[in-house]
């Protein structure tokens, strides 16, 4: 299950993207961060009215903490995509499950703990190895502050998911996580588009299109349900085979560029997706054989010993 949870959310992540790809044509970057988090707070205050649940947290700084450097990494990306080639900023930004990887080799490094699991840090390494192949990523000198920019984002989206695999495992559910993260999108996109218009007036486009107003609630619906199953991953999976499966991403937005957008792939782009799926099925056949039924988390996962 953990990895159909992540494999669900790479599929709605690149949902996503196509629907933000499509509504930036007409909406700011800040316009689309804050009808984002919108979208998924009266979605999830909805289910959490009919199930009974509760928002009330007993962890605010965490989800404070989660917010914060989720959404800066959010803005660096969209910083480094304005600045650099696509393929540079997307390849970049999914270099997280690598800094994962190489937190926990630390880790179980530093404590001595034996659980420095190299099939599985081969397999993030490959995975990276195939999303260069299939992106082929380049920049120019000049731009070496620009690709700095990208790489800080995928360090902190490595914080960000790290601290998610915290929060589920201290027990708090998926939709609590998912509706502060959105909350604080929607203050980040205003606080943007505040400042974007530089003390000027400030101007909202307006939502008098259907096809505007259906991309956006595309662009909501697919971001909150990904971020749910994504939570539920990163709490009930294995932290780096959930970080390798993130990796497919990739591959289900190429695919929807292929259906959507007419996109053209060369071999090295199909080499670059065999070598992900293959990687990522290896990873999770590798902790389905190497995990015992009912072994405690914390003897397996060097994040659970903190918590």
């Amino acid at each position: 299950m953990q990895s159909l949870w992540m494999l669900f959310a790479s599929f709605m992540f690149a949902a996503m993207g196509v629907c933000v790809k499509l509504a930036s044509e007409t909406y700011t970057t800040s316009e689309l961060v804050m009808y984002r988090g919108i979208v998924g707070m009266v979605v999830l205050f909805i289910m959490v009215r009919i199930q009974g649940g509760t928002l009330k947290t007993a962890f605010p700084l965490a989800h404070l903490w989660r917010g914060f450097i989720g959404v800066v990494s959010l803005w660096l990306w969209f910083y480094s995509i304005a600045k650099l080639p696509l393929a540079t900023a997307m390849t970049l930004n999914y270099m997280a499950p690598i800094w994962i990887a190489v937190w926990l080799f630390a880790h179980g490094w530093w404590h001595a703990k034996n659980h420095v699991e190299w099939p599985l840090i081969v397999a993030v390494g490959m995975s990276f190895v195939g999303v260069t192949l299939l992106l082929r990523p380049a920049f120019e000198a000049n731009q070496l502050f620009d690709a700095l920019i990208a790489l800080g984002s995928s360090v902190l989206s490595a914080m960000a998911y790290m601290q998610v695999r915290k929060l589920g495992l201290a027990g708090e559910p998926e939709y609590r996580v998912v509706f502060y993260f959105a909350a604080t999108n929607l203050v980040a996109g205003i606080v943007g588009h505040v400042a974007e218009a530089g003390g000027g007036p400030v101007t909202w486009h307006p939502l008098n299109t259907a096809h505007g107003v259906f991309l956006l609630l595309g662009m909501g619906l697919c971001a909150t349900a990904a971020q749910m199953a994504m939570t539920r991953a990163y709490r009930v999976g294995k932290t780096l085979v959930v970080a390798n499966l993130q990796y497919t991403g990739i591959v289900f937005s190429s695919i929807w560029g292929v259906a959507m957008f007419g996109d053209v792939f060369s071999w090295h782009s199909w080499l670059g997706i065999a070598i992900i799926l293959l990687s990522g099925m290896a990873a999770t056949f590798y902790n389905t054989k190497s995990t015992e039924r009912g072994k405690a988390i914390a003897d397996t996962d060097p994040i659970a010993s903190e918590v």
